[in-house]
C-alpha cells in the first residue's frame, strides 16, 4: 500500500510516529490527547449502563459572531481554530446550547483535561468532607504518616488543596533534566519510568524556608498527593471513588479514564480524560451549588467556599499567576476570577478549560491541543473569549 492511510489523512501523520517521548508535542497531540490509554496505563471510570448521549447540537450562527479578544475582531469559529480548539460545549441555564468539534475529533470522544483533573479531584474531597470521612484542616500525616520528613511533614490538607505548600519544586514542563522530568517519569508519562513510583517521588520532595500557607505556588505534585489523601481517608482506590461519589450521581453519560503509575496510583493532578459534554455537566453541577438530577452531590457549603468565599487574596497576590486574574483567588483547586460576574474555572495545560459564569448561567468546556503547554497571552485572550461568548448567548 503506497497511499496515505485513513489515519494519516485525518491527522497528518502516521500512528507509529506518536511515541511516549513526543505525545504532548504538536501535531501528535491532536490524536494522543484523545487516546491516552494507548500510550500510558489508565484505569476506567465507568458510567451508568444504557444511558445514551443526546445528539450533537450545532453552534450554528454563533460561529459567525464577532468577538474582540485580540488586536482585531474575529469570528467565534476563527478564534476556535486559532486557539487550537479540539472541542467546545456550551451550556446556558442548564441546557446544551451547542457543540463544536475540530475535524480530528468526533462527538463522544474522550479528551485529557490535564489540570482540570485537579478541580475534579477536589470535588471528591468536598464530598468526603461532607460525609465526615476527610478533614481538610487535618495534617497530611494524619492520613499519610510516611510523609513525615518530606515537604508535607508539617503541611495540612488545606495547604495541599489551596496550593500553598512551601514546596521546593518547579513546573518546568520543557526541561528534560529537571525534577519535573523525573516526576513525569514516575507517572509513566515520559520514557524511562518504572523505577520510582509517583508516591515514592512525592515523598522525596522537600520544603522551602517560607512557612506553608503564605504564597500561592502552583505545584502539580500537591494534587497527586491529594488523590493519595483521599484514598487513605476513604479506603478506596481513586477511580472507584470517582465513579461512586461523582460519576454515577452526576449522570455522566460516557466512561471516563485516569492515568495510573506502576503501583496503580491515579494521576489526579492531570490524568483524567472525559467527553466535553460530561465535563460541562461537572461545571453545571457546580453552578447549581453541588446538585445534579435533583440530588445533592457536593455539600453546598463546600461549593460556595470553593467558588465564592474561600481562598486567600494575599497568597494569590504573592503568586505567579496574578496577570491572569489580578483580583483572583484559588480555593480547593478552582480559580476564582475576581470578576464582577463571579466567574470561576478549572484550567489545564495545552488549553483545557472548564469555565462557569454564574451570573449569565453559562458553562463552557473547551478542550484543545495547543502546541505549548503554557501560553500566558493566549490564556488572557481565552478568558476574554469566554466573557464575550457568555454575553452573546
Amino acid at each position: 500500500m503506497t497511499g496515505k492511510t485513513a489515519f494519516e489523512t485525518r491527522y497528518g501523520f502516521r500512528r507509529n510516529e506518536v511515541q511516549l517521548g513526543n505525545w504532548r508535542e504538536n501535531p501528535f497531540n491532536r490524536w494522543s490527547f484523545q487516546n491516552l490509554g494507548e500510550l500510558v496505563p489508565t484505569a476506567r471510570v465507568a458510567a451508568a449502563p444504557g444511558v445514551v448521549e443526546a445528539p450533537v447540537r450545532d453552534l450554528g450562527g454563533l460561529l459567525g459572531e464577532k468577538v474582540s479578544v485580540a488586536a482585531a475582531p474575529e469570528t467565534v469559529a476563527e478564534f476556535l481554530l486559532r486557539s487550537s480548539t479540539d472541542a467546545l460545549t456550551v451550556m446556558k441555564g442548564g441546557k446544551t446550547i451547542g457543540d463544536w468539534f475540530a475535524p480530528h475529533m468526533d462527538f463522544g470522544a474522550r479528551h485529557i483535561i490535564f489540570s482540570v483533573s485537579k478541580s475534579v479531584t477536589a470535588i471528591i474531597a468536598g464530598i468526603l468532607e461532607g460525609e465526615g470521612a476527610f478533614d481538610p484542616e487535618a495534617p497530611v500525616t494524619k492520613y499519610i504518616p510516611e510523609a513525615k520528613g518530606s515537604a508535607y511533614g508539617d503541611a495540612s490538607a488545606r495547604h495541599v488543596l489551596d496550593m500553598s505548600v512551601s514546596l521546593d519544586f518547579e513546573e518546568a514542563y520543557l526541561d528534560a533534566e529537571s525534577a519535573f522530568a523525573r516526576y513525569r517519569r514516575a507517572t509513566l508519562w515520559n520514557p524511562g519510568g518504572g523505577t520510582e513510583s509517583l508516591r515514592e517521588f512525592i515523598l522525596t520532595l522537600q520544603r522551602l524556608a517560607e512557612p506553608h500557607g503564605q504564597t500561592f505556588r502552583y505545584r502539580s505534585p500537591n494534587s497527586d498527593l491529594l488523590g493519595l489523601l483521599l484514598e487513605r481517608a476513604s479506603g478506596q482506590r481513586f477511580p472507584d471513588l470517582m465513579r461512586e461519589k461523582l460519576w454515577l450521581p452526576l449522570g455522566a453519560v460516557s466512561e471516563a479514564s485516569i492515568g495510573v503509575d506502576m503501583e496503580g496510583t491515579a494521576r489526579t493532578a492531570g490524568g483524567i480524560s472525559v467527553t466535553p459534554r460530561d465535563l460541562a455537566r461537572i461545571g453545571e453541577m457546580m453552578r447549581q451549588g453541588g446538585t445534579a438530577n435533583g440530588r445533592r452531590i457536593v455539600p453546598e457549603a463546600w461549593v460556595r467556599d470553593t467558588t465564592v468565599t474561600g481562598g486567600s487574596s494575599e497568597a494569590w497576590q504573592r503568586g505567579a499567576m496574578l496577570p491572569l486574574f489580578p483580583k483572583g483567588r484559588y480555593r480547593n483547586k478552582w480559580y476564582q476570577t475576581g470578576f464582577e460576574n463571579g466567574a470561576y474555572c478549572g484550567i489545564g495545560i495545552h488549553g483545557q478549560w472548564l469555565y462557569v459564569d454564574p451570573k449569565a448561567e453559562v458553562v463552557i468546556a473547551k478542550m484543545s491541543s495547543q502546541p505549548e503547554p503554557v501560553d500566558d497571552p493566549l490564556d488572557i485572550e481565552i478568558v476574554a473569549f469566554f466573557e464575550a461568548l457568555s454575553r452573546i448567548i
